[in-house]
């Protein structure tokens, strides 16, 4: 039932497996597990990017593109569903109807690009899917009348979502249960939908023919296969995924903007998931997401806490200062990239091998 379920991609380590089992667990049972507002984002947060990792893994990892569009696709998913909610009103048809939207928005622009844009080489597409994101950045901040521009848009979601939506009055485990843990149930069930969705993708013969087309599109196109088909699939696939993953983050934080969605700054962050996972497996996006978004929340308090207990130690004190934590997290992705080349899922695959 599990093989199924996970589309016969079974971790393969056992290792993996544990910490798999560990991060599913954790945000199962996030607010029960790690109570407080901070927590719950946190766990949201990665609920969200796993997805959003996980689709681009689909086209770097998988397909062998190289795209700096993703975080369009996610802002168009996010500003799909906010522009709904803001127009039509905090209903469920609304945000049904302005994530399906999105995601046709956002399949469109990814069909144009995919085939305006496979067929040169690599280096000119990722040029291409830059352009046209930054071009989109820019229409999207100026268009204010309609996205709000560079101060975004507030909207409310539907009352069951919220937290002044009480479901039982009593508090369970000494949590509440309110809108607000609703919305949490909703991110995470439909991130682990869409998650087995792409798992069971790339395990297909799709799937296998997008591998053989990354390690060697001449000879996949020798042997009949259709290589600018199947890289114009994948990017809209890897789209409507990350379109799907912005919907998501618009009903969560209740606003959207250009510095939640689109910025290059998001791009960066995703690449980074996809390499210190593991390209082309997508349980590194489980772990890269986890560990990534953990370090940019806690890494800071981590190092006030150092910085207070080596007080007495001058120089030690003043490396691990908490305003250094971005120098510091960009040691530990060195030192990721170093130990481990392959990602950590390729890693421990092949440690057990």
């Amino acid at each position: 039932m599990l093989t199924r379920l996970l589309s016969g991609d079974t971790p393969r380590s056992g290792l993996l497996t544990v910490l798999l089992l560990i991060v599913l667990i954790s945000l199962a049972f996030a607010p029960f597990l790690f109570p407080g507002t901070k927590s719950l984002e946190t766990a949201a947060r990665i609920c969200i990017f796993i997805v959003l990792v996980a689709s681009y893994d689909l086209l770097l990892g998988y397909s062998g593109i190289v795209s700096f569009a993703h975080t369009m696709f996610f802002g168009i998913g996010a500003y799909g569903t906010a522009l709904a909610l803001n127009t039509s009103g905090p209903s469920y048809g609304s945000l049904i109807w302005g994530t399906l939207a999105g995601a046709l928005v956002a399949a469109l622009f990814a069909l144009a690009i995919g085939l305006f844009s496979l067929r040169v080489k690599a280096i000119f597409f990722a040029m291409v899917t830059l352009a046209v994101a930054s071009a989109f950045a820019v229409f999207v901040s100026q268009m204010s009348w309609l996205t709000g521009g560079e101060d975004g848009l507030n909207y409310k979601i539907p009352r069951e979502l919220t937290p002044a939506f009480k479901l039982v009055k009593e508090k369970v485990l000494g949590v509440r249960i309110n809108g607000k843990l609703v919305a949490y149930y909703l991110v995470f069930f439909a991130s682990a939908v869409l998650f087995l969705i792409m798992l069971r993708v790339v395990n297909s013969p799709f799937g296998r023919t997008l591998k053989a087309v990354r390690d060697n599109a001449f000879r996949a196109e020798a042997i009949g296969y259709r290589v600018v088909w199947y890289r114009t699939t994948a990017t809209v696939l890897s789209a409507v995924m990350a379109a799907l993953a912005g919907s998501l983050l618009a009903i969560w934080l209740r606003y959207t903007g250009p510095a939640t969605t689109l910025s290059m700054e998001i791009m960066i962050d995703i690449l980074l998931m996809v390499v210190i996972g593991g390209m082309g497996t997508l349980y590194g996006a489980v772990l890269g997401a986890t560990l990534f978004i953990l370090a940019q929340t806690y890494l800071q308090n981590l190092m006030g806490v150092a910085a207070e207990a080596t007080s007495a130690v001058p120089l030690v004190s003043t490396l691990v200062a908490p305003e250094r934590w971005l120098l510091w997290l960009g040691v530990l992705f060195i030192l990721s990239v170093y130990f481990f080349p392959s990602g950590i899922v390729g890693r421990l695959r092949a440690g057990r091998a």
